[in-house]
């Protein structure tokens, strides 16, 4: 037998022993009256505060539940750590306190039990907030043991295959989903205090718009038709538009059926708002201001500070305003020639296969436009690290938005780009029926299953200028986080089956 089994099979047998004295440790209720962290940081609060209404004092009675996370045998008294969502606290276990019966009920006990604990708090010689116990109730028996490194589990496998395991022995991880918790939830409150609608938009779509790129497929077997899980929000809050919602935002999740990395995942979340009578100049100003937010709210600073993996400050990231505004073909300009966009298509095509090296990342059927954009995405973006709005991109790259009168071959469009990657797309709705039908069948090649023609049919129906933005959430959280991999912001991210 190794050593796990023998492990499980010694929890086992605590479990029956516990049992065969009549409790049953599953089958318990306990209300906490406050957290385990919590609890800890008011009795520190009395002691430099008083008189705070939040200070706790010594001897003060309390109900406090939670995971052991140490456990201290020291023959007639026990010191554990309890830990739960706000934090550890120490506690204090006598056996002339709970009597022989009790107190035998500790060594039952392993690591990663649950056990709730009703007692006075009070501090150790050594100063350390602790509760010493005058009743406790086992809440729940761990069967297998906890990570070896109980304080610090690195197997990055183990980590997102198990994130329970994750969120068990590493507090910091723990700390970015509490974060990004509290991002979201800013987020919604920055939109509602504008004056935002908050809606909910079909997951399943007959047609899978509002973006190009690869859907998942399901079947509908009440309808008897294929559905696709949408790809974005952007067509059906417009129809709201079109409707009289002049201000919604959605925050939802979204499925492309495309590859892993460490910037995308197939599943992820996506805000998407739309503002009636805004424009792309509008929404670049809502989203500086609701990153602003944000960094403010949350992390309390707008100097996020990027680190290496030996924990350096490589760049400091400044989100203060006003922003960087350049347009597109200046930056392509820059690192592509002078006379990128006076020289003609083969010449562009040899010069970034050959000059820019960029072989690799050019496919054969490419477009114009395309090679452009891989200039762009490759030589450019990678260069953007402090926030900089890039303006006025090839109207073929985005058919669902204005082109600009003074430049009829761009759009009035932006893409957010902070710290390397695009953060954020906005632009200037289109609202012209018959132009967006062009664009779209243009898009398409000609294939008309692929035309939303309700959406179409709600534009002739009217829908007023406006703005809209995009922001795939995950990608912001892991820039405001400082994590390197989008799979440290999902807490359940796509993996192959074992």
């Amino acid at each position: 037998m190794d050593e796990t089994h023998s492990l499980i099979a010694q929890r086992r047998a605590k479990l029956e022993a516990l049992r065969a004295r009549g409790l049953d440790p599953f089958r318990n209720k306990f209300t906490p009256t406050v957290g385990c962290g919590e609890a800890r940081r008011r009795l520190l609060l009395g002691q430099a505060n008083p008189a705070d209404p939040q200070a706790l004092a010594e001897g003060a009675p309390v109900a406090v539940a939670g995971r052991i996370t140490a456990h201290r045998d020291m023959g007639k008294s026990q010191f554990l750590d309890l830990k739960d969502q706000s934090g550890r606290i120490q506690i204090y276990a006598q056996k002339q306190v709970l009597g022989d019966e009790s107190y035998e009920i500790f060594r039952h006990l392993d690591l990663a039990d649950f056990i709730g604990v009703r007692g006075t708090l009070f501090r150790t010689r050594t100063g350390e907030p602790s509760v010493k116990v005058e009743q406790f109730t086992v809440l729940a028996k761990a069967l297998r043991p906890p990570p070896a490194k109980w304080h610090g589990l690195e197997d990055t496998e183990i980590r997102y295959r198990q994130r329970y395991l994750d969120l068990m022995a590493n507090d910091a991880v723990r700390e970015v989903f509490l974060k990004r918790s509290a991002l979201i939830r800013e987020t919604r409150a920055f939109f509602h205090a504008r004056g935002y609608v908050e809606v909910e938009t079909p997951m399943m779509q007959a047609i899978p718009g509002g973006a190009a790129a690869q859907p998942f497929k399901t079947w509908h077997n009440a309808l008897g038709c294929e559905f696709y899980l949408r790809i974005a929000l952007e067509l059906h809050l417009k129809r709201l538009l079109v409707g009289g919602l002049d201000k919604v935002f959605e925050i939802g999740r979204v499925f492309r059926n495309e590859g892993l990395s460490r910037r995308h995942n197939p599943e992820f979340t996506l805000l998407e708002a739309y503002e009636a009578y805004g424009d792309y100049a509008t929404m670049m100003e809502t989203v500086e201001s609701l990153i602003g937010h944000l960094a403010d709210t949350v992390l309390g600073t707008r100097l996020l500070e990027q680190r290496d993996a030996e924990g350096r400050v490589v760049r400091t990231i400044d989100l203060r305003p006003p922003w960087r505004r350049v347009r597109y073909k200046d930056l392509v300009r820059a690192v592509a020639g002078a006379d990128w966009f006076e020289v003609g298509p083969a010449e562009r095509r040899r010069r970034a296969l050959e000059d820019l090296r960029l072989a690799g990342d050019i496919a054969t059927g490419y477009e114009d436009f395309e090679v452009t954009g891989a200039v762009f995405e490759k030589l450019v973006e990678p260069t953007l690290l402090q926030p900089t709005f890039v303006t006025h991109l090839p109207k073929e790259l985005v058919p669902l938005a204005k082109c600009a009168p003074e430049e009829p071959d761009t759009v009035e469009v932006f893409e957010l780009c902070i710290g390397g990657q695009e953060i954020a797309p906005g632009y200037t709705e289109q609202n012209d029926p018959i132009e967006q039908r062009e664009r779209l069948e243009h898009q398409a090649g000609g294939e008309q299953q692929k035309l939303d023609e309700d959406f179409l049919l709600a534009l002739e129906h009217g829908m007023p200028p406006a703005g809209g933005i995009g922001i795939g959430m995950d990608r912001l959280c892991m820039l405001l986080l400082g994590q390197e991999s989008i799979r440290d912001v999902i807490l359940f991210p796509q993996l192959k089956p074992k």
